[in-house]
């Protein structure tokens, strides 16, 4: 069992920056596929950005290569995402996720394949 609690949300004006974590607790010993999912009202929940804790390897959506980060640092079990010149189209409810391996590598973004899931940090973008 995986418990994941999201903080870091709040309002920033276009072309700002804020980052956002996820603590981790449970079973964190083990290899796992981290992200960062994201869901504005109205639209499907969209993957943002995946880490493997293992092999540090990181998938990103094109609507955020370059403007966004993710990281992962296993000796405090915390997960980040550095967002940077923010637009009004990145507003929405941001979560972290994760699954246990393996998670091909054309599923990362896809929300049906993880497991454990925090409540969700709001991110508004202002023009």
């Amino acid at each position: 069992q995986v418990q994941l609690v999201e903080s870091g949300g709040g309002s920033v004006q276009s072309g700002g920056s804020l980052r956002l974590s996820c603590t981790t607790s449970g079973s964190t010993d083990r290899r796992f596929h981290l992200a960062w999912f994201r869901q504005a009202p109205g639209k499907e929940r969209e993957g943002v950005a995946t880490i493997d804790t293992t092999y540090a390897t990181t998938t990103y959506a094109e609507s955020v290569k370059g403007r966004f980060t993710i990281s992962h640092d296993n000796a405090k079990n915390t997960l980040y995402l550095q967002m940077n010149s923010l637009k009004p189209e990145d507003t929405a409810k941001y979560y972290c996720a994760a699954s246990p391996p393996p998670i091909t590598w054309w599923q990362l973004l896809k929300a049906e394949k993880y497991i454990y899931w925090g409540q969700g940090t709001q991110v508004t973008v202002s023009s």
